[in-house]
């Protein structure tokens, strides 16, 4: 791409746990997202976007730093990241760039439990902001949407009236209306905390409820009675789970028809403002959400309900619209792919790839495959649930480290996954071949596929794993 000689800026929208596959893009005939179809028309559609590590704060760590959660050290939810990474905050600050965040963080609590107290949800101003330095209004984690609260750059506590979402697209209104009138560039990230559960009728505005009540919601298609063996406490359900399923699917939607208002919203102010040539936009999600599939709830597992996400990119007159791209993109390539497109300078230790190219309908070496990671348990250090995959354009392969157990899927012809091919004479060629491209990729990242536990106790002081452990 030639240069303009003008610094794009740069709006960065992030579900918490929508999945691919609940979009009206997608082929949901039960999604109503017209405004987040209509973006996927407009600019650049990534279908073969994955969550590297599907679960909440490893994505957000991944995200910024532009290494696989085996390098940040964040394993698991409920942890404080290590300031010292070169972060996409800190490269767009150095470039002059206005770098203000907006919603949940997921980055600062380090205990289970206990999200409201304040020492848990106020992110100080300082290096644990990860160079987002101009405006904040965040909290660490909550996922109650009414009458909610954020903070800016003390403990106090300010208090969003209505449903969070809504106000959140009201702070990211405010915000563009004043950055619009400078003339210094500026990143926004909006972090919206739905449709993560609890999924009940009083976390969700009515009229959207509405929408669904009467909309039959029936079981996965690779739905299972029984637990996945696999599964870790967050992804069990019990008989009274299971049968809230479709209940819990309807709020869900309901939620992520109030999302795409929002999108909406946000989407128009740009273009009244007359930022939409100088914006790149974007609308992603950390991660997906399992609703009964293969046995689970949740996120924390290479299936695709988990780790398949929408990411749109718009940014008129330098995108083409309407262009699509099969590229398999992962969490750490992020990172680079902006701050290329952005013509920044990408920091030596970024672990992830430039996929720009993709955006641009360029031709180019392309990865050939995303690297997936389970590094255990939830959100406690408790071992026996750590797994590593890949997802290629076609298969996904992945391996359970507890007994060594082995997936391979045709993702294509059998998009549910519900025939795991390991055993196959026709398919043991590309399970040979994504055997080694696995132990490539880890050995590669010096990813020594340890215990959960084994990073509570061995991280250095800047979470950089020593090669110190064995290959298992």
């Amino acid at each position: 791409m030639a240069s303009t000689g003008r610094k794009p800026n740069l709006v960065y929208v992030f579900a918490d746990q929508l999945r691919y596959q609940s979009c009206g893009f997608a082929g949901d005939e039960r999604a109503i997202t017209p405004n987040i179809d209509r973006l996927a028309t407009e600019g650049v559609n990534f279908y073969n976007a994955v969550s590297g590590s599907p679960m909440c704060a490893p994505y957000r760590a991944s995200l910024f730093t532009g290494k696989y959660a085996s390098s940040t050290g964040m394993a698991i939810n409920e942890l404080r990241i290590n300031p010292n990474h070169d972060c996409i905050g800190h490269v767009l600050h150095r470039n002059g760039y206005q770098t203000s965040y907006i919603g949940k963080w997921h980055l600062w609590a380090n205990q289970l439990g206990r999200h409201h107290d304040t020492q848990n949800s106020y992110i100080p101003p300082g290096p644990h902001r990860l160079g987002f330095d101009g405006e904040w209004s965040a909290y660490n984690f909550h996922h109650t949407y009414f009458d909610t609260y954020y903070h800016r750059d003390s403990p106090e506590r300010i208090t969003i009236p209505g449903y969070e979402p809504d106000g959140q697209t009201d702070l990211a209104i405010d915000y563009l209306k004043r950055a619009s009138t400078t003339d210094d560039p500026f990143a926004l990230f909006l972090s919206i905390g739905t449709p993560h559960d609890p999924w009940t009728q009083d976390n969700v505005p009515s009229e959207y409820y509405e929408m669904f009540r009467e909309v039959n919601f029936p079981l996965p298609e690779n739905y299972r009675e029984e637990n996945d063996p696999y599964g870790d406490a967050w992804a069990m359900m019990s008989d009274e789970q299971r049968a809230k399923l479709p209940e819990w699917m309807r709020v869900y939607y309901a939620m992520t028809t109030n999302l795409d208002w929002n999108v909406g919203r946000l989407l128009s102010a740009i273009d009244e403002l007359g930022l939409q040539e100088d914006t790149i936009f974007v609308f992603t999600s950390d991660h997906g959400e399992m609703f009964g599939a293969q046995g689970r709830k949740a996120k924390n597992i290479f299936y695709e309900e988990a780790v398949r996400i929408p990411f749109l990119m718009r940014w008129p007159e330098t995108i083409s619209e309407g262009l699509t791209t099969d590229v398999c993109l992962n969490t750490p390539d992020i990172m680079p792919t902006l701050l290329s497109m952005m013509e920044l300078p990408i920091p030596e230790d970024v672990e992830g790839s430039d996929l720009s190219p993709a955006a641009f309908g360029e031709t180019f070496e392309e990865p050939e495959a995303a690297f997936m990671q389970g590094m255990g348990c939830t959100a406690k250090w408790e071992d026996g649930y750590e797994w590593r995959a890949l997802r290629t354009k076609q298969h996904t392969y992945a391996v359970h480290r507890p007994d060594g157990g082995e997936k391979l899927f045709d993702n294509i012809a059998d998009p549910f996954q519900t025939r795991n091919l390991t055993d196959i004479p026709t398919s043991q060629g590309i399970l040979n071949e994504l055997r080694a491209l696995l132990k490539q990729r880890m050995y590669a990242l010096n990813d020594t596929f340890e215990a959960c536990t084994w990073y509570r106790d061995n991280w250095t002081e800047d979470r950089v794993i020593l090669r110190t452990a064995t290959m298992h």
